[in-house]
């Protein structure tokens, strides 16, 4: 029997569940992409599948409805993979073991993909339901939004006809969004090569505990990243404890994501082992000091461990400078928006490889100017320090539409299904209206969704009673397109 059976609306999870039983993180999107398909060929409906594994399904006005505007209904089909470490699934190849308690919906130790799977949930409900009134609806599953939205990237737009997009990628009930940060992602390379030990006596330094989360909803919550604070923790031990070399430094598996457990291994002189161990434990505590309130689970430890190789000792304290000054978190806050981050960076993945230190870092903005000043900012500290870097994924900002007439029809139709009014927002995370509205011409765009906690996280949860609510408001908005 299906776990989500007794949820309303029914067929939305129903959907949900469909999508939930297959693997489908970002760059893993072909099954379901084709799963997508299939659903429009049970329907009978038109549709299309590119290279990328983007979807298009049509379909046509209700009747009364043949002389509305055509409205495009859009979400992306990948999520973030993460999970506890005691979790034995493989989420390349296995779907969710979903949960519920009838207000709640989450899987088991792992993240539930609720972003953004229960949009396209929902408006395969709305493509499935002959009964309700609605115009030509086009309906747009793009994939691999969560690592830089190179699905919407690549998407022929030259197909569509809808000037207005409902997107379904937000996480507050009631509240609308109507402009979002850019962003870029920035590979970086700082060099460095594996020598013999001399001597020296091996640690592996770990620091766990953090809550991460996600690096635009959450960034102003002021929680560590694992990630930066590594680099802090080994660069303050090698003041402590001088010809301390790195071996290894690694943490996180998404650049959008805070980064909540790092390891090291680093080779320390002999005869230095009890400082180095001294230091650790002092440390823990002033980060549990620093951190108290925001992330109380922070936990620093060390102990001995087999190290075959190490950095130099320049080497090591080119990297460690760098990865102390590589700044993290919010940079600007934004004047028009209370509370609306403008400008940010997250340190999200390194890990050392045989040529030197790799990490990835994440810059947001909304103000195109701060973001290429960032970028300018870390190719300098960069180049100081003998590094690389390289940049991909370059989104635009969704900037705000002073007039918009799909604004207004969404708060109108949120009053009619709550009687409440909705609340006009702008978020620092990235949407794909941006790259949509830079495609389509004269495109008006909302962004709106059902209330999602912790997403991009083992914590991640859905509102039950929240997703039937924002899907009578798509229903609601969808048959006042006809005025």
């Amino acid at each position: 029997m299906a776990v989500l059976s007794g949820l309303e609306p029914k067929k939305v999870f129903e959907y949900f569940e469909k999508l939930c039983a297959v693997p489908h993180g970002s760059h893993n999107t072909k099954q379901i992409s084709d799963l997508c398909v299939s659903f429009a060929q049970e329907l009978g409906l038109r549709w299309r599948q590119d290279e990328v594994n983007n979807v298009v399904i049509w379909k046509e006005a209700a009747p009364g409805y043949e002389g509305a505007a055509p409205v495009i209904l859009q979400g992306h089909i990948d999520m973030v993979c993460v999970k506890t470490e005691d979790c034995p699934k493989d989420m390349a190849k296995e779907g969710l073991d979903l949960m519920t308690d009838g207000e709640w919906v989450w899987a088991d130790r792992t993240s539930l993909g609720g972003d953004n799977g229960i949009a396209v949930a929902m408006i395969l409900a709305i493509l499935a339901d002959d009964t309700l009134p609605h115009p030509p609806l086009e309906a747009v599953f793009t994939v691999d939004e969560e690592v830089g939205m190179d699905g919407a990237f690549a998407l022929d737009c030259s197909d569509l006809k809808g000037k207005k997009l409902v997107n379904l990628d937000s996480e507050e009930e009631g509240v609308f969004t109507v402009s979002c940060a850019g962003g870029v992602r920035l590979d970086c390379l700082l060099p460095g090569t594996q020598e013999p030990l001399e001597g020296e006596t091996g640690y592996a330094v770990t620091l766990s505990g953090l809550l991460g989360g996600h690096s635009g909803a959450d960034i102003h919550r002021g929680r560590a990243s694992a990630n930066q604070t590594m680099g802090r923790v080994l660069y303050s031990a090698m003041e402590r404890v001088p010809g301390l070399r790195l071996s290894d430094i690694r943490g996180g598996k998404f650049d959008n994501v805070i980064c909540s457990k790092n390891q090291a291994l680093a080779a320390v002189p002999a005869g230095q082992e009890e400082a180095f161990e001294a230091f650790i434990r002092e440390f823990d505590g002033i980060l549990k000091n620093e951190y108290a309130g925001c992330d109380d689970g922070i936990t620093l430890t060390c102990g001995r461990a087999e190290v075959d190789g190490a950095l130099s000792r320049e080497a090591t304290s080119h990297i460690l400078r760098t990865l102390l000054a590589v700044p993290q978190g919010v940079q600007a806050m934004n004047v028009d928006f209370h509370g609306l981050v403008q400008t940010s960076l997250n340190l999200g993945i390194m890990g050392m490889e045989a040529d030197g230190l790799h990490f990835s870092i994440s810059v947001r903005s909304c103000i195109a100017s701060q973001k290429a000043m960032m970028v300018q900012r870390l190719r300098a500290l960069l180049e100081l320090s003998g590094g690389t870097m390289s940049l991909r994924s370059d989104y635009p900002g969704w900037q705000y539409a002073r007039q918009s007439e799909l604004r207004e029809d969404v708060l109108a139709a949120w009053q009619a299904v709550s009687g409440q009014k909705g609340k006009i927002e702008a978020t620092h995370g990235g949407l794909e209206c941006g790259l949509f509205i830079e495609k389509i011409p004269g495109l008006d765009a909302v962004s709106l969704g059902p209330e999602l906690h912790d997403v991009h996280s083992v914590k991640e949860r859905l509102s039950v009673p929240s997703t039937r609510r924002a899907y009578e408001l798509v229903l609601e908005l969808l048959k006042r397109s006809n005025h």
